[in-house]
């Protein structure tokens, strides 16, 4: 499959919730392409976020795909209801499961794409024997549990990396990151690899989500015509 270039994902869990269709409506209005739902237990990570009749509502919102990220133990179990409930990518975390291979072709399965995710203590070589059978590779570039985290340096080379991989053996993957990302350091982060963009308190903590979801877009764009 190709990648898109560039896909601002705004992620909801920095978003109000006592108006998340308003807000979803303005994102989209300033060129998102993708929704990003996140999904804690309280044990993978310390936090607990939102669920599937969450996912259900806002499926009824939007037409934009919807990126599904579980940051829970034993993904397995519950892929197939966040796919029913509305997922169109699902996510799971290299670090939550034994039996990665087996996560992914469940995703696959039911009908859904399907991503591998790794925390920023995690090298890229624990993805080496599943990156031809993925559609997403996700580098947490903060810690996993709660928004509004600095960006991990250290995250570049990892994209890179990966970026480099999908290159030389003509892979078809997203590398998407999520974590930090704001206007000071997306054009890098595109111009490293990277072409799904998740941001959450650098869209939906501004005055207007709109206008900030398009200019981190155009950084984006224009980081990327300038490397041509």
């Amino acid at each position: 499959m190709t990648y898109a270039k560039v896909e601002i994902a705004p992620s909801i869990l920095a978003a109000d919730f006592s108006r998340l269709g308003e807000q979803v409506k303005a994102v989209e209005e300033g060129g998102a392409e993708v929704i990003h739902f996140d999904v804690m237990d309280g044990h993978f990570v310390p936090n607990l976020s939102i669920g599937i009749p969450v996912l259900e509502s806002l499926r009824k919102a939007t037409r934009l795909p919807l990126d599904v990220h579980l940051m829970i133990e034993h993904p397995e179990e519950y892929i197939q209801d966040f796919i029913q409930a509305g997922a169109n990518r699902v996510i799971v975390h290299q670090e939550a499961t034994v039996h990665l291979d087996r996560a992914l072709a469940l995703i696959r399965e039911h009908g859904a794409q399907a991503g591998a995710a790794i925390n920023p203590a995690t090298p890229v070589s624990m993805l080496d024997e599943i990156l031809n059978r993925v559609d997403t590779v996700l580098v947490m570039s903060v810690n996993p549990g709660f928004g509004g985290q600095k960006f991990i340096p250290g995250s570049i080379d990892k994209i890179r990396q990966l970026n480099h991989w999908r290159a030389r053996y003509n892979g078809g993957f997203r590398i998407q990151v999520d974590g930090g990302v704001d206007l000071g350091n997306i054009a890098e982060l595109a111009t490293a690899g990277v072409n799904t963009f998740v941001a959450g308190t650098s869209i939906f903590h501004k005055p207007d989500p709109a206008a900030a979801t398009r200019q981190l877009r155009k950084l984006a764009v224009e980081s990327l015509s300038q490397k041509v």
